[in-house]
Order: C-alpha cells, then sequence, then structure tokens
C-alpha cells in the first residue's frame, strides 16, 4: 500500500467531518461562556483537543469493529487495507495523547470534562455500544459535553449547561432513530440496541419523547437570561423542523435522523445568533 493511500486511510479514520462538527461546538461553548475573543488562545486550544480526541476515538471504533466492518463495511479503511489493524491502534493512541496535552493547559474542570470523555472513547465500543440505550446516552453526553468542554476552558461553565442537557437531549433522540435505520446490520452483529430489544416503533416513540422534552426546555437559555430574544427566533423554527423530522422518522428513519441532523446544526446556530446578539444589542 503506498503512502498517499495509507495518509488517506489515516485521515479517514478520524472521520474529519464529524471531528470538526465537535470541534465547532467546542468553539460554540466557549463563545456562550465570553470566552471570544478574550479567550480565544485557549478556546482554540481546546477546540483542537477535541478534533483529536473525537478522531482519535473514531479511529479506534474502528479498530475494535474490524471483523464486523469486513464484513458490512468493507471500505472503511481497515478492511480494504488502507491501514492495518496496528497502525491504526497507534494513530489513535497518538491522536489521543496530544489531545491529552493540549487538554491538560486548560483549566482544572476542562481537563476533568476531557478525563470523563477519554473514558467515554475508548470504552463506547466494547462497553457500552451493544446495550439497549446505553450507547446512545454515551454519545449523547460525548457531543453535549463539547459545549460544557469549551466553556470550561473559558472559565465559566455555567452559561453552557442548559445548552448541554439541550445537546443531549436531541442526540439522544437522533442516536436511536439511526438504530431504528441500522436494526437490520446491529442483528447480523448480535448488538442489542434498543430497536431490537424492544421494537422499532416503541423505539421511535421513545425518540420523539426525548426531542418533545428538548423542544420545551429550549426556551429556557432565553428564560434564565443567557440569551436574547434573537435566540427564539432561530431556535422556535429549529425546533419546529425537529418536529418535521420525528414525524418523517416514522416514515423513514433514515430520512428522519438525517432531517434531525440538520436540525441540530440550526439549534447550534441559534446559540451563536442569541449569543451574538447580546455582544451588540441587536433590537428584535
Amino acid at each position: 500500500m503506498s503512502v498517499v493511500e495509507t495518509s488517506r486511510g489515516l485521515w479517514e479514520l478520524l472521520r474529519p467531518v464529524n471531528s470538526f462538527a465537535a470541534a465547532v461546538l467546542t468553539l460554540i461553548g466557549g463563545f456562550v461562556a465570553g470566552g471570544l475573543p478574550a479567550e480565544a488562545v485557549v478556546v482554540t486550544a481546546a477546540a483542537v483537543a477535541t478534533f483529536l480526541g473525537t478522531g482519535a476515538g473514531n479511529a479506534i471504533n474502528d479498530y475494535f469493529d474490524r471483523d464486523i466492518d469486513a464484513h458490512n463495511k468493507p471500505n472503511r479503511p481497515i478492511p480494504r487495507g488502507a491501514v492495518t489493524p496496528a497502525q491504526s491502534l497507534w494513530f489513535s493512541i497518538a491522536c489521543f495523547a496530544v489531545a491529552v496535552a493540549l487538554a491538560l493547559t486548560l483549566p482544572w474542570l476542562a481537563i476533568a470534562i476531557a478525563g470523563v470523555n477519554l473514558l467515554a472513547l475508548v470504552s463506547y465500543t466494547q462497553v457500552f455500544k451493544g446495550l439497549p440505550g446505553a450507547g446512545n446516552v454515551v454519545v449523547a453526553y460525548l457531543v453535549g459535553s463539547t459545549f460544557l468542554f469549551g466553556a470550561a476552558a473559558a472559565g465559566d461553565v455555567e452559561p453552557a449547561i442548559v445548552l448541554f442537557v439541550l445537546a443531549a437531549l436531541s442526540t439522544v433522540s437522533r442516536e436511536i432513530v439511526k438504530d431504528v435505520e441500522d436494526v437490520a446490520g446491529d442483528r447480523k452483529e448480535g448488538l442489542n440496541t434498543l430497536p431490537i430489544a424492544y421494537g422499532e416503533r416503541t423505539s421511535l416513540w421513545v425518540a420523539t419523547a426525548f426531542l418533545l422534552v428538548a423542544i420545551l426546555a429550549s426556551p429556557l437559555p432565553y428564560l434564565l437570561g443567557h440569551f436574547t430574544e434573537a435566540y427564539l427566533v432561530v431556535v422556535v423554527p429549529a425546533s419546529a423542523y425537529m418536529l418535521f423530522a420525528a414525524r418523517a422518522s416514522f416514515r423513514d428513519p433514515a430520512v428522519g435522523q438525517s432531517y434531525l441532523k440538520y436540525g441540530m446544526f440550526l439549534a447550534a446556530l441559534a446559540f451563536i445568533v442569541g449569543r451574538a446578539a447580546m455582544y451588540v444589542d441587536v433590537p428584535i
């Protein structure tokens, strides 16, 4: 295998789009906490640590799932031979090491969050992935914690707590819908996900319930004074769109979870708009 193909395979192991999205959420957490531009260097270090830590978690998951991927996802870097399992493992360790080194430059609370996330990433595939609902909760925590991590790096985690809860609830919903979409493959892999254990339709209602709680709680950042009315202008249509996505999930889980993803991006934009409006005092 050529150096170019191996390098490409290592890059793919990081799932760069997903890792970059996690880094952006960390930046948003720092921004909401008032850390940008005042603490730009520290928050940027946290974002880079998030990118590398998330990517390392993806790489280690591919290492553990290599036999399953050989049948279900043969185009992944390890099954197609772009990288060896050993290269994947050492690459993951190297990325984790750099992420930890960056995290150690941050305030103690950010270090604590990074430590918990490191344990969750490493243990996800082997411990939580096959347990009904447990894997969904771990992924939801990891997504929501990016806001906490960025805010902790900026030195004020309180404004991001509600964002953490909202993001986690929305992510649980989407992860359950994704499990419904993947139920056939997961059953072949021997996983015991929520739809396999309790049924697809029941799982979709559970996902909808989590989403409804998130939507009902979405005005809290405004009511607590963290954001201006500009936040509501964006979050209300985002919530409506996610309700539409939940309904679509009952017809086609693949389409529904894709819609939920875009709705979550729109909700993240609401966080940015709501905080930015406080700086410039935008009248609504």
